[in-house]
């Protein structure tokens, strides 16, 4: 009987063998293709409902915080920890009196300009100070202290002398009142690059032929010149005695070197 009942349940054990490794390989399968990865946030046990989570914090960013540290662009003209009475005038701003002397002394009280460091004769910072200057307006003063436009339309070789109309600057440590920029008539004063030396050399050994002419820049004078040999050597002479005391010059209306 047993013998029997053995050989029965050995028969049904071979028998669940290939169902077995059916299962076996389905569930390696299942695993391999990732079907069996643990999912960590469900597995994770849900914090209880009661308990603080504790505080948290908030960052604001403010835009106009970086606008405030723009340094304001006369800050570049004025030199750090210097005296205050040698600041350039973009730099301070004073209390003037219009009613001076002209040409006489006079001092002005004065105060430096936000984001402006300075100190007095002691090394000490200060804002506000006593400046000592001459009464005139800026258009009164010497022609040292000012920079103005210069023009290359005008004729500097003419009588009377041309004027043209420029615009001036007063330079940065120059102190005066009223606007530091200003209209002014100057004379034309400029040059092409012609040397006046040169013109004269020419004049004398090539004249006959209209060398100095062409030189200058007057061509049509130098063809009267070359095609009537100097005028017989009277045009030769006169050129000679033009050039040589600058009445004639080049032809752009510049001045000789």
């Amino acid at each position: 009987m047993r013998a029997g009942k053995m050989a029965a349940a050995a028969v049904q054990l071979w028998g669940l063998r290939r169902p077995c490794r059916a299962l076996l390989f389905l569930s390696q399968f299942y695993i391999l293709s990732g079907g069996g990865a643990l999912d960590v946030e469900r597995s994770q046990p849900p914090a209880p409902a009661g308990k603080d989570p504790g505080p948290t914090r908030a960052f604001t960013v403010v835009p106009g915080a970086a606008e405030s540290t723009d340094i304001p662009p006369y800050v570049m003209k004025c030199p750090s920890n210097g005296l205050c009475s040698r600041l350039p005038a973009d730099c301070i701003e004073c209390k003037t009196n219009f009613s001076c002397v002209y040409g006489k002394p006079i001092t002005f009280d004065c105060t430096v300009k936000p984001s402006v460091t300075c100190v007095d004769q002691d090394f000490k910072p200060q804002k506000s100070f006593i400046l000592n200057m001459t009464c005139r307006f800026c258009w009164q003063l010497p022609e040292a202290d000012y920079e103005c436009s210069s023009s290359t339309s005008c004729m500097t070789v003419s009588c009377p002398r041309q004027r043209f109309a420029a615009n001036c600057t007063v330079r940065d440590h120059v102190h005066c009142l009223g606007n530091r920029t200003f209209p002014k008539m100057l004379y034309c004063n400029w040059t092409g690059g012609y040397k006046w030396s040169t013109a004269l050399a020419l004049s004398i050994t090539l004249g006959g032929f209209g060398a100095d002419r062409f030189y200058l820049g007057q061509w049509r004078e130098g063809l009267g010149k070359l095609f009537s040999f100097g005028g017989l050597g009277v045009w030769t002479l006169i050129d000679v005695l033009l050039i040589g005391v600058g009445y004639v010059g080049p032809a752009d209306g510049s001045l000789y070197i």
